[in-house]
């Protein structure tokens, strides 16, 4: 194990909590319409869950409704109470072809509610990236151990963690705040 391996797998792993980060907020609910809401939906066809983008298209009319149509409009039943099943706090209106999902404004009490989910899903991103951190940091110990490294050289190594560490949880303050104010926003 190098230095530079253990910078690499860290950043891997800090990559990683940003995407699971983004993958979070992208399934919270604002006001507009968002076809990632429904990465949830499991839909039973035929005896096989299913994810429902794969048995239906998606598509978002006026900014405010999804319109949801399966590929075979014999299941359109089975959509309808996979996404009542999936808690998504929305209704899904059926014309018997195409489900519709209408996406109400939010009120200012549900947005405030929102930011502070927002907030938990940031911060629960910025302790996998301090773990991380920490992991990092006892690798460098065990190298300086094993390879007789000189003071220097761990002190630069801890400080390349954490500049490496403050970069990945300044990204998570600006995704954590874009996500806010898209909450916010009536």
């Amino acid at each position: 194990m190098t230095v530079d391996s253990i910078y690499a797998s860290g950043k891997e792993k800090m990559e990683k909590a940003i995407n699971q980060l983004k993958k979070d907020l992208a399934t919270i609910r604002t006001g507009r319409a968002n076809p990632l809401i429904l990465e949830k939906v499991v839909v039973d066809y035929y005896g096989a869950p299913t994810p429902l983008r794969q048995i239906a298209q998606v598509s978002v009319q006026e900014g405010t409704t999804l319109v949801i149509a399966p590929f075979d409009r014999s299941i359109i039943k089975e959509i309808e109470k996979a996404i009542v099943k999936a808690e998504l706090g929305i209704a899904p209106n059926s014309d018997g072809t195409v489900l519709r999902l209408v996406f109400p404004p939010l009120t200012e009490d549900r947005r405030k509610e929102l930011a502070k989910e927002v907030k938990a899903i940031g911060e629960n991103a910025k302790v996998a990236i301090r773990n991380v951190r920490r992991d990092m940091t006892e690798d460098v110990k065990k190298l300086e151990k094993s390879e007789n490294m000189p003071e220097d050289a761990v002190k630069d190594a801890q400080d390349k963690v954490q500049k490496i560490t403050d970069g990945f949880i300044k990204e998570v303050d600006e995704t954590v705040t874009a996500k806010e104010k898209e909450v916010m926003t009536v």
